[in-house]
Order: C-alpha cells, then structure tokens, then sequence
C-alpha cells in the first residue's frame, strides 16, 4: 500500500526545515508533494526555494528522492526513501507562459492548479467573481497535459473549474478539498464539481484544515467522514488524501516582495480570521490511524488502499507515465 500526501505547506524560504519530511518518512509515507510557491508569490522568490530544495534533497539520497514517475516512487519505498515532488499554486507564477510549464515540470513540479483564491488572467479563484476559464487558460490547461503535469482544481472557482475539467485530456484532481455537502464553505467544492472530477478519472485528496473539516481540532475521522461522502457519490476509486499541513517556523520570512495583504487572498467575507492563522490541521501522526478511520467508515481493505495513495497513483501513472 502505497501512502500518497498529495500537498503540504514548508515555509516558502530557501533554509525551510525538512523535519516534517522526516516525521512523514518514519509515520511510513511513501510520495509527498511540496508547495513551492502560490499566486502571490513571484517567480524571483520561488526559483531560490526550487534550487535549495532540489540541492538539499539531492544531498540526502538515504532519505529523500526528487521523482518524476511512480515507478520511483515504488522503488523509494523498497529502498526506504522518501519519494517528493513539487507543486505551484496558481498561474501567476507562470507570466502568461505557457511554456513555463515545461520548464517547472523539469525542475521537479508535477502538479499545477491555476489560481489560488482570486482571479487572474489564467483562471477564477474560489472567492471571487465567476468568469470562467480564459483563453490563455485553456492554452495552459493544453501545456500542462503535454508535459505530463497532473491539472489540479483545488482553490479553483467553480465554474472555471468545470471548464478546466472540460479542457483536460487527462484525469484532473482536487489536491487538497472538501466537500461542500459536509461543510459550506467557498473553499469546499460543490457535488457537481465532484461528479466533473470523478469523471476526468479524477481524485478529491480531503484536506485536514479544521475550516473546511467543520470541526476545530480535527482528526483522522474527520478525514474519513469527509472521504466517505465522496465514496458515497462518486466511488472509493476517487478518493484520497492532501491534508495541507503548514510547517511554519517563526525565525524564517517568507513574506513575498513588496508586502502581501492577507485580507486580499483570505477575505474575511468568505469566512477567514487573520487570514490562515487561526485554522488548525490533523496532526501529521494521524496518517497512522487512517487506515482504520476509513475502515469504520465502510471503506474495505482495497478502497482503503486505494485512497492512503492508490488512486493517486493511478492519476499519476496517467499523466506522469511509468
């Protein structure tokens, strides 16, 4: 069994510490992806993280592995590695390129969506106007299927995200949601957008942050509550797990140039408080109890299988190759 984190959060700065990478390692957790960056965040701040990640796991190799197929992935498992890839959030980083997508897919991101929260002239945000996906979007929906990137919908808006569902000629995934039949919330996504998704050959990986979740202190079986309501609708095939765990630490700043206005990418009307700050997430050691979670959900031993990381994987075989 195959276990897949689709999306965690280490501080965006090239000295970030790997020690929840470690932590992940030893709970037995095979792929992780990385944030390397979102909208707000300009690819001046983003290419030194790129670098110092890549050169710090490469550093490593009894511990970590920078993969671009499951093939590696499995054969990091055998050998007791952490497999690690990289994903962006949001198009802005991309400067209207479509090219860029290649570029970033050669540096180690396997995994875009086009907008983080807000609009911009790829795609919609989740809290902000429905537009739908734009022309340059569809143009950069076709670049990231050709270069074997998986096309993610999470923080995408809703409508732009059934257009982008529409456009790919892949499977397209929700890395990290929930959703909005549990939980009414913006970032939380609607059953219609899960059935698009399902029928992409897609995946909802259930996010672990308490807002989306419905509960302040959340855990394991929140996780699985919210994965058998998308079981229920669309099949245990289209589930599973990108908890966004954030690792901040205090003594790094990363901050993006220039000043970020939080209350810009949070809004308060969509229900945020001081931004992100105030949201807690399922502790990391719950991956060990997850298994059983979903278990007494109704999941079987393959479903569970499928959702700790098989159906990812699948996604992966199918848009990564090997």
């Amino acid at each position: 069994m195959l276990y897949w984190e689709s999306h965690i959060c280490l501080p965006l700065h090239p000295q970030a510490s790997f020690a929840p990478l470690d932590r992940m390692r030893a709970l037995g957790l095979n792929y992780v992806s990385i944030n390397i960056g979102m909208d707000m965040n300009p690819l001046s701040q983003i290419m030194p993280i790129i670098a110092s990640f890549r050169a710090r796991l490469g550093a490593e190799p009894d511990k970590y592995r920078l993969v671009s197929s499951v093939q590696q992935i499995e054969d990091a498992k055998v050998a007791g590695v952490l497999a690690v890839g990289f994903d962006l959030e949001g198009a802005i980083p991309l400067m209207e390129q479509p090219a860029m997508v290649g570029l970033l897919s050669t540096l180690g991101v396997r995994q875009i969506h086009l907008a983080y929260n807000r609009n911009n002239s790829v795609a919609d945000g989740c809290h902000d106007e429905s537009r739908g996906l734009t022309p340059l979007g569809h143009r950069i929906v076709r670049a990231i299927n050709e270069a074997g990137v998986i096309m993610d919908c999470s923080h995408t808006g809703r409508r732009c995200s059934l257009d982008i569902m529409a456009a790919s000629t892949k499977p397209v995934v929700f890395s990290h949601a929930n959703p909005q039949g549990m939980v009414d919330h913006g970032r939380n996504i609607t059953d219609e957008q899960i059935r698009a998704c399902a029928a992409t050959g897609g995946v909802v990986g259930i996010s672990g942050v308490s807002a989306f979740l419905g509960v302040d202190t959340p855990r394991a079986a929140d996780i699985a509550r919210h994965a058998a309501y998308v079981a229920n609708l669309v099949g245990a095939q289209h589930v599973g797990i990108g908890m966004d765990n954030s690792f901040p630490e205090d003594h790094l700043d990363e901050t993006p140039p220039g000043g970020m206005d939080m209350d810009y990418w949070w809004p308060k009307s969509a229900g945020y408080d001081r931004a992100i700050m105030t949201m807690n997430y399922v502790p990391v050691e719950d991956w060990a109890e997850l298994p059983a979670a979903l278990a007494a959900e109704g999941f079987g031993a393959e479903e569970v299988a499928g959702v700790m990381g098989g159906n990812m994987a699948r996604v992966a075989r199918e848009t990564w190759g090997g």
